[in-house]
């Protein structure tokens, strides 16, 4: 009976050994009984841990376990010594599909570890905890992980008598789900050793072998199975992550430093040099100087701390704090790197291609292979460029697996260059995307066939004109020819019943895109231009009544619609037309008293942008809203729409005193009683600005206008600037100039 803790490098050492000392017939291992049948697999030369056993249910995928597994996993270690050895391996935890068919499907020894009658609690912090320490992490190193023993077996003996104790107290400790499980095992116990007699071998978690060595009956056992729910399941090997191996999931013993016991493991001596050599390695490849020396100093420091704390030898606590003071000189930023890159570490495992999976998940690997899109653990970067047939078709399955819902990789905003030809990604392969892709194989046998199915039941729910276009563009993205028929049908739909301004402004944006990018992706866009002109042509007639009489917030909601319409315009094929007649919509709002200041605003702003007044007549419209017989918050809304939000309103108050001159005229001519009125607004509009330009515009109104009238600059002077140089100011530059140039000498 070999109890373990799981993705322990100590008990995976000592599970090692035990096997070579007794060499056993048959290997039990805790885990999912229908695993049998994939035993074989771990013996592939293509497959590397960290891997898990994924199990969910055939009629529900979503609905899944995992019980993952890495190289210093007992578990594991047991696997590959019966494989090599010949001998048999059988998994003798209750089955998955009765797993599944419970209520909370990924059950463990996830909750909460607190003491007391009927709670749950975590059996290695009592036992630290009896032995009069707080860190059952720490206690664990010291007794387990950093001995050697001469007899293999001695540490289960004790493990195993120390968890006697512990259930005698505790009974199920909280877990009443272990005594089902428990039944279970005994009973698979039971028929390995009728078959095999005594050259039985158990690894399962220390917590259970005080269960499976008690007296029971088989009929007492049977009677726990009972009567337990069933549900059909499928069950294969995935990929799996260190960084995975982090959190509580499947075994219940997620470990704080995967990486460190993974180094533990596999050092065949010296583990701390080895360690602090690695460390080296990492910083000395992130440009940060590091040489022999400190290695040096750093284990020393280390083996220095052990003794000091009374431990055996340095654990992970020693060894970050030599790192930290010595190849990281007290710096956390280096520090954080080594945490993230070498004690949790981001190693990803492979399983062989001849592993049970769905249909879907196939035909992903295959477009994995073929585009050498390869998953990865670690996040990365990655720039396509439309016009190369290969990014085109890495672009369409990255498109296709988000509109299934498995999201792979994310579009990377705000990185694209000026054109539409670059799409940036940022990839990161997780094990959960596993279950995601059997999720998403209920609608499809294929990529592309599932993201058509789903592409178009979507189309056929939806109910909002904005998530239909925005599945239209996401269809042409995705490169879907087959489904865009349906969607455009629905959209034709939507759009004819849809009488809200609102809405239709929303929807339009999606449109433009989608016209836009099909070009680049030479899709037939021709019907999606049709829609678009339609919207727009309802837009500029509705648009206008639609905007009398909001309030306050409904008008800063139709701002951003107002915003999004104009953007989207330039984006249309033939824009000439519909723009002249959006303009002539922007010059009714801007004229219209009934229409919210803020909506006023915006219009003669987006009209000086585009050239369509000038800046005198801006001026003209900017001093009859600040009038004084505008109430102040009317005035106030105005400004916001007209220098407030990402409009760049800042920088036309900078270089066009004018403007200036009267914001600045109205603002000092408000009441007091109602300065605190447009006080929120106001503060609200000009803390938008970045601070350049706050401090430029406090700067210019400090300076007070000009004579003349406010904002009129003198003949041939500039708006904005003084009309003489300031030559002590000018002179500040002076010192970097000479550096820059090399002239010090000179100067």
């Amino acid at each position: 009976m070999l109890g373990v803790r799981h993705h322990g490098p100590g008990s995976a050492r000592g599970v090692r050994a035990a096997l070579e000392a007794e060499k056993p017939a048959v290997v039990l291992v805790e885990g999912p009984a229908e695993a049998d049948a994939l035993v074989a697999l771990a013996g592939d030369e293509a497959m590397r841990p960290p891997v898990a056993l994924l199990a969910h249910a055939v009629d529900d995928p979503g609905r899944a376990a995992f019980w993952p597994m890495a190289e210093f996993s007992p578990e594991w270690v047991a696997i590959r010594w019966a494989l090599d050895r010949g001998a048999a391996v059988r998994f003798i935890d209750l089955p998955a599909a009765h797993t599944l068919a419970a209520a909370d499907p990924t059950w463990s020894d996830e909750e909460d570890e607190v003491t007391g009658s009927g709670l749950r609690i975590d059996p290695l912090a009592e036992l630290a905890r009896t032995a009069g320490h707080e860190d059952a992490e720490r206690w664990w190193e010291d007794v387990v992980e950093l001995r050697g023993d001469a007899d293999p077996t001695a540490p289960f003996e004790a493990l195993a008598e120390a968890m006697g104790a512990v259930r005698e107290a505790y009974g199920h400790g909280g877990h009443p789900r272990d005594l089902v499980r428990e039944a279970y095992m005994r009973l698979q116990l039971r028929a390995a050793r009728k078959e095999f007699g005594d050259e039985v071998a158990v690894v399962c978690g220390a917590w259970h072998v005080p269960a499976l060595t008690r007296r029971t009956t088989v009929t007492a056992d049977r009677a726990l199975l009972k009567g337990l729910p069933k549900v059909r399941t499928e069950l294969t090997w995935v990929p799996w992550t260190h960084r995975r191996l982090a959190r509580r999931s499947g075994y219940g013993a997620g470990i704080d430093a995967p990486g460190w016991y993974g180094h533990l493991f596999a050092a065949p001596d010296r583990p701390v040099e080895r360690w602090m050599t690695k460390v080296a390695g990492l910083l000395r490849a992130e440009d940060h100087l590091v040489s022999s020396a400190h290695v040096i100093e750093a284990v020393r420091l280390a083996e220095t701390l052990a003794a000091l704390r009374g431990r055996p030898r340095p654990g992970l606590d020693e060894t970050t704090d030599a790192v930290r003071a010595v190849l990281c000189e007290g710096s956390e930023v280096p520090l954080d790197l080594v945490r993230d890159r070498l004690v949790v570490g981001d190693v990803l495992g492979e399983v062989p291609a001849g592993a049970p999976a769905v249909p879907l998940q196939r035909d992903l690997s295959r477009l994995q292979r073929s585009l050498r899109l390869k998953p990865e653990a670690q996040p990365r970067e990655l720039d396509l460029d439309l016009r190369k047939e290969t990014d085109g078709a890495r672009s369409r399955l990255l498109h296709r697996l988000r509109l299934l819902g498995v999201d792979w990789g994310t579009p990377a905003a705000g990185r694209a260059g000026t054109g539409t030809f670059r799409e940036p990604w940022r990839l990161r392969w997780e094990p959960e995307l596993h279950v995601q892709v059997a999720e998403a194989g209920i609608w499809g046998t294929t990529v592309e066939a599932a993201a058509t199915a789903k592409a178009e039941s979507r189309a056929l729910s939806a109910t909002a004109l904005t998530d239909i276009t925005a599945l239209a563009e996401q269809c042409l993205l995705a490169g879907l020819t087959e489904a865009l028929p349906v969607v455009m049908r629905a959209l034709a739909d939507r759009a004819a019943l849809d009488t809200d301004v609102a809405h239709l402004a929303q929807a339009l944006p999606a449109l433009a895109r989608s016209l836009r990018y099909g070009d680049v992706r030479s899709t037939d866009t021709a019907a999606l231009a049709e829609v678009a002109a339609g919207l727009v042509e309802r837009i500029c007639v509705g648009l206008p009544p639609a905007c009398a009489g909001l309030d306050a917030d409904a008008a800063t909601a139709m701002r951003d619609r107002i915003d999004e319409v104009h953007h989207s315009l330039g984006l249309l094929p033939d824009p000439e037309e519909p723009t002249e007649r959006w303009a002539g919509v922007l010059h009714r709002l801007a004229g219209r008293d009934r229409v919210p200041g803020i909506l006023r605003g915006r219009a003669a702003r987006l009209l000086l942008d585009e050239g369509r007044i000038a800046e005198d007549e801006a001026a003209l419209l900017m001093s009859r809203a600040l009038s004084p017989g505008t109430p102040p918050p009317d005035a106030a809304a105005w400004i916001d729409g007209f220098v407030g939000g990402a409009s760049g309103g800042g920088l036309l108050l900078v270089h066009d005193e004018r403007l200036l001159g009267l914001v600045d005229a109205w603002l000092t001519s408000v009441p007091a009683g109602a300065f605190t009125d447009v006080l929120p607004l106001l503060r609200r509009t000009f803390s938008g600005y970045e601070p350049g330009v706050r401090r430029t515009l406090g700067e210019l109104v400090a300076r007070g206008p000009k004579a003349g009238g406010p904002g009129r600059p003198r003949p041939g002077g500039v708006p904005g600037f003084a009309a003489a140089l300031d030559r002590e100011r000018a002179d500040g530059v002076l010192p970097l100039l000479h550096l820059i140039l090399g002239t010090e000498a000179i100067a």
